[in-house]
């Protein structure tokens, strides 16, 4: 699906979503949070300043290494409220499990869907869902 815009005698196109950034401090510690507990697959890289990039389906990650990270969040309540990503998740409750048992606090969707939210070790809110296929409440495939 391609987005499309008149911006006075001009036709501009957007034709895809093709990655987000994050910065992040530590970048061993932050590929073990998104390669090892989310099992997020690593893509092809071919820039040579401090970073990793994975795969998300047909988009990709990338995390890029600073010194700090400022944080930004604007409500400690209803982290969904703030600034996050948000992936699908075939298996949520076992994604749950792993995240708890490598000590990191999770906060359930207050809207009532089947998704959670974490922080990974910068600070960044996530959000996983299982309710990202065609149907609102179709069951997602679950994890081998």
């Amino acid at each position: 699906m391609m987005a499309c815009c008149r911006f006075g005698d001009q036709t501009i196109v957007i034709t895809g979503f093709l990655h987000a950034a994050l910065v992040v401090t530590d970048l061993p510690r932050s590929a073990h949070f998104y390669g090892e507990l989310l099992g997020l697959p690593l893509a092809d890289r071919p820039l040579d300043f401090p970073g990793i990039w994975y795969q998300v389906g047909e988009m990709q990650l990338h995390l890029m290494t600073a010194e700090q990270v400022i944080p930004d969040r604007v409500n400690d309540q209803k982290w969904g409220r703030n600034r996050h990503l948000a992936f699908g998740v075939a298996d949520l409750a076992r994604l749950r499990q792993r995240l708890m048992a490598a000590g990191y606090g999770v906060q359930p969707s207050t809207s009532g869907r089947s998704a959670l939210f974490v922080t990974d070790p910068d600070g960044h809110i996530l959000e996983l869902n299982a309710e990202f296929n065609a149907e609102f409440n179709a069951e997602p495939p679950a994890l081998p």
